[in-house]
Order: structure tokens, then C-alpha cells, then sequence
């Protein structure tokens, strides 16, 4: 599998009153194409951070971001970014909401709208197309937030905790319905969130970092025969439990 995103020694240092703050240390790792990754770690330690540096809002203090071989340098077009609020407008249907990316980037062409309604009908949203964000359930607004982000072709997707504004039951089902969508699309997934069950269940690998500064502690390869890889699946099948004890411990969390 070939590398599409590779860090290499990157580290932040904030500065604050106090003096310095390093949030992150000499993080390195890679993503193939098509994969699925996700980042976990104790609370605080520079998870989102380091998404954020990825995505060319900050730049590290140290080290590099490369995107197919080369150093990104600020916001690049090879990447979808989805937070843990949808930011749906609740002015704007859906199907306005879902091209509302593609305006930004002044993309508007008949061409990517008719890719842009094709996902809406391929993932169960073309006949809610024209109505407005209240009247969805907090799942699809989801699935529209998602497929606004898929609009623009991005070779990249970050979630940001995408899920943990939902409720349980449908967090659970969203997650299946993302996975199948995400695959079925192709798309390289880098997902940073707080809860271990479901990067076991999505991913194709799995970062542990430690407390901050953030460092790589260990990387879980995550494989599940054919039958058994979408997550509601994975959480019903043995090697899960030991799965999640592993990171777990890693993690070191002490209630």
C-alpha cells in the first residue's frame, strides 16, 4: 500500500503566560491509500492538534506533513475536514448545504453538482434534498455534513470526534453507515476521537499516543476476516474484548 500522508518529526510548542507548552513531540507515522486510521489518547494530550496541524491550520513548530511527497504548507485542497458539530446553515436545504463547499472553493460547475446529487441519491438523502436541517434527525444531519465534505473530492478526510454529538443508539448505526460509505468511496480516513469501541470497530490501524507532550506509544494493526469488518460486526466477535484492553491499558486512564 502506498503511502498518500506521512509525518515526520512534527512537534508543537505553544507559548503561554506561564512560558512554553509543548503539546506535541517528534510525532512520526504514515497513511496508506484507503486506509483508515485512528488517533487516540488520554484527555488533553494534543489529539486535535495534531489533526489540525494535518490539515494545514497550524503549522508545527518542528518537523513536516508530506501529501503524496510533498510538504504541505497551509490548507490544501487534498483535504476534507469534518468536525464534531455538522455546521449544517438551517437556512439552506440540504442539498444547498452539501454544495456549499464547493461554492467556497468556486467549484460550482454542472458537473460537480451532478456528482454532489449522485452522492445524496447513492446515500439515502436526494428525497430530503429540499428540506432544511431541523427536519432531519441529528444521524442524517450527519450523513449531510459528510457528504457535503465528499462533494469537493478530497483525497483526505479528518474527523474531528464527528460522532460524539449523538446519541448512543444512533452513533452506533451512524458509524456503520459511514464505514460503508467511506470504503465504498475509497477515501483515506484519519479519525481522532475519545472512544475506543469505535476506533476498534472503523479502523484499519489504530495510533496510541501518551500524555501530553503527545508522543507515538503504539500503533495497533486492526484486521478482521472477510464477514466480520463493519463495526457492528467487529463489536460481536471475540477479538474485540482483548482489543480494547490492550489500548486501554495503554492509555493509562486512571478513573
Amino acid at each position: 500500500m502506498s503511502s498518500l500522508l506521512r509525518l515526520e518529526g512534527v512537534s508543537k510548542i505553544y507559548q503561554s503566560r506561564n512560558g512554553e507548552i509543548q503539546a506535541i513531540e517528534d510525532v512520526s507515522f504514515s497513511v496508506g491509500e484507503g486506509e483508515y486510521v485512528s488517533i487516540v489518547g488520554p484527555s488533553g494530550c494534543g489529539k486535535s492538534t495534531l489533526l489540525s496541524i494535518i490539515a494545514g491550520l497550524y503549522e508545527p513548530t518542528s518537523g513536516a506533513v508530506y501529501i503524496n511527497g510533498t510538504e504541505v504548507s497551509g490548507m490544501s485542497r487534498d483535504i476534507g475536514y469534518m468536525l464534531q458539530n455538522d455546521n449544517l446553515l438551517e437556512w439552506r436545504t440540504i442539498r444547498k448545504n452539501v454544495l456549499l463547499g464547493l461554492e467556497i472553493r468556486r467549484l460550482l460547475t454542472p458537473e460537480t453538482i451532478e456528482y454532489a446529487d449522485d452522492l445524496l441519491k447513492k446515500y439515502g438523502l436526494y428525497d430530503f434534498k429540499d428540506r432544511y436541517p431541523s427536519q432531519l434527525s441529528g444521524g442524517m444531519r450527519q450523513r449531510a455534513a459528510l457528504i457535503r465534505t465528499l462533494a469537493v473530492k478530497p483525497n483526505i478526510l479528518l474527523l474531528d470526534e464527528a460522532f460524539s454529538a449523538l446519541d448512543y443508539q444512533t452513533r452506533l448505526a451512524l458509524t456503520d453507515d459511514v464505514y460503508g460509505i467511506l470504503k465504498q468511496e475509497k477515501k483515506t480516513t484519519i479519525m481522532v476521537t475519545h472512544d475506543i469501541p469505535e476506533c476498534i470497530s472503523m479502523s484499519d490501524r489504530i495510533i496510541v499516543l501518551t500524555k501530553r507532550p503527545a508522543k507515538v506509544k503504539n500503533i495497533h494493526n486492526i484486521e478482521y476476516p472477510e464477514g466480520s469488518r463493519r463495526p457492528l460486526a467487529r463489536r460481536n466477535h471475540p477479538d474485540f474484548g482483548r482489543q480494547f484492553n490492550e489500548i486501554w491499558r495503554e492509555l493509562d486512564v486512571h478513573v
